[in-house]
């Protein structure tokens, strides 16, 4: 065994040593002090092992894809890889969903009282909504908004205002739009990492964002889909500057506008977007202009939303007194500001912790980079990620319930497993560690 390979190993073991005094220690908190709100600390959940009619699909898709995902990736066609790694997605997504049955996996998780197919009778009038949006935000106003509805600007909630009219109302259609839009973010990921590092770090890259830990959390969340559009507007990005194409560019632009008014907390993804500026830097000094349709595009929806009543900024003060009128307020800092980095852990898995090891090290002085397939290009991107998730858990308004709420963030911390060797090997123990936590809990989202 090699000293790198040892300090992978090393890496994955405080990753695991994390999460077990995450669990400890929360654990004494909340049955002495009931103050975390989460009945299986560090993440919302219940201890309730089972199994269910998903449980076979998905022992069978994380079997078939470490047998043969890394063949498969190496040799596919480039345009068939990413069709495959959405399938793929989408299989282990879904199958992950259904071990807790098609009703209670799927057809009710986007219906219950916080959740935004509650208040789709609200929005009739959708200008008016908007305008009248903010006066809702604070508790003890007129009729607030449920939780996940004040906590996000109203793009979120028009998602599925929109789906309704369309004709895919109701939880369970809700829920398959969230997976299957979701699994694209494993597509985008593989785009930007083509585009700014090499096609065979993306293909060693594409297992690991098919059988990702996140899967768990991807099912039936509309974070899922929160953080595919988020890593389509970096992907467009990264297409933008190493194509010289406006059209990417505006697009890209149009996506991260899209993106702040699906979630205040994804304002920090503006530091992926620097990475990819960094990494694709030739682009914006050659044609400059594709800043201009960057910004043109990233204009379209705060002048939107703004012309129809809504003041990002005002909402934005108001969640942040409506969140320490509510459990915000009490769940302590102290702990979960190193406790969201377990549940980190547990949306990644341990290769990530091994791989992000291996990126870190590829950018500190005196290292030897050539150790790492691609240099330090796939570090950047990484790196940016993990600095962008740092702040989020830092600004004290990510207090538990991140294995949900950063799974923006989560697909690009994966790429770092394609800095690993023996890919079986951890795509293993990425799988268990999803099905274990699918089996033995209960989760809330």
């Amino acid at each position: 065994m090699t000293r790198s390979i040892r300090r992978d190993l090393y890496a994955a073991g405080a990753a695991t040593l994390l999460v077990t005094v995450a669990v400890l220690v929360g654990r004494h908190i909340q049955d002495t002090r009931h103050t975390l709100f989460v009945h299986w600390p560090p993440v919302f959940a219940e201890w309730d092992p089972h199994v269910g009619p998903g449980t076979p699909a998905a022992v069978a898709v994380a079997a078939a894809t470490v047998a043969y995902g890394p063949r498969v990736a190496a040799r596919l066609p480039w345009r068939a890889l990413l069709a495959a790694a959405w399938a793929g997605a989408v299989a282990w997504i879904l199958s992950l969903a259904l071990i807790d049955g098609w009703h209670q996996g799927i057809a009710v998780r986007l219906t219950t009282r916080n959740e935004y197919l509650r208040v789709i009778g609200r929005f009739h009038d959708i200008p008016a909504a908007l305008r009248d949006f903010t006066h809702h935000i604070v508790s003890g106003t007129p009729d607030p908004w449920p939780a996940h509805i004040a906590g996000h600007p109203p793009a979120a909630t028009l998602t599925f205002v929109l789906l309704d009219r369309i004709g895919l109302g109701g939880g369970g259609r809700a829920g398959m739009w969230c997976i299957v839009v979701g699994a694209t973010g494993c597509v985008a990921v593989l785009i930007a990492l083509r585009a700014l590092t090499d096609e065979e770090l993306a293909r060693r890259a594409a297992p690991f964002l098919v059988l990702a830990p996140a899967a768990v959390w991807q099912g039936v969340s509309a974070d899922g889909y929160f953080a595919a559009v988020a890593a389509w507007s970096v992907a467009l990005f990264a297409l933008a500057l190493t194509r010289r194409s406006h059209v990417c560019a505006a697009a890209s632009g149009l996506l991260s506008g899209l993106t702040c008014y699906l979630s205040y907390g994804l304002t920090p993804f503006a530091l992926i977007g620097a990475a990819v500026a960094v990494l694709a830097r030739s682009g914006l000094r050659e044609r400059p202009t594709l800043l201009l349709a960057l910004l043109a595009g990233l204009a379209v929806f705060p002048v939107l939303f703004t012309l129809a009543g809504f003041d990002w900024w005002q909402a934005y003060h108001l969640l942040v007194t409506r969140y320490y009128q509510g459990v915000g307020g009490t769940r302590p800092y102290g702990y979960w500001v190193w406790a969201n980095l377990a549940c980190t852990v547990l949306i990644t898995g341990l290769a990530t912790a091994a791989g992000l090891r291996r990126a870190t090290a590829t950018l500190l002085p005196g290292t030897d980079r050539a150790r790492t397939p691609a240099g330090t290009r796939p570090a950047v991107l990484v790196c940016a990620a993990l600095l962008a998730l740092l702040v989020a858990d830092l600004s004290g308004m990510s207090k538990a319930e991140t294995e949900r709420i950063w799974l923006p963030f989560a697909l690009w911390l994966l790429p770092a497993c394609a800095l690993l060797p023996r890919p079986r090997g951890w795509l293993t123990a990425q799988a268990v560690l999803a099905l274990l936590l699918n089996h033995l809990l209960l989760t809330g989202w």
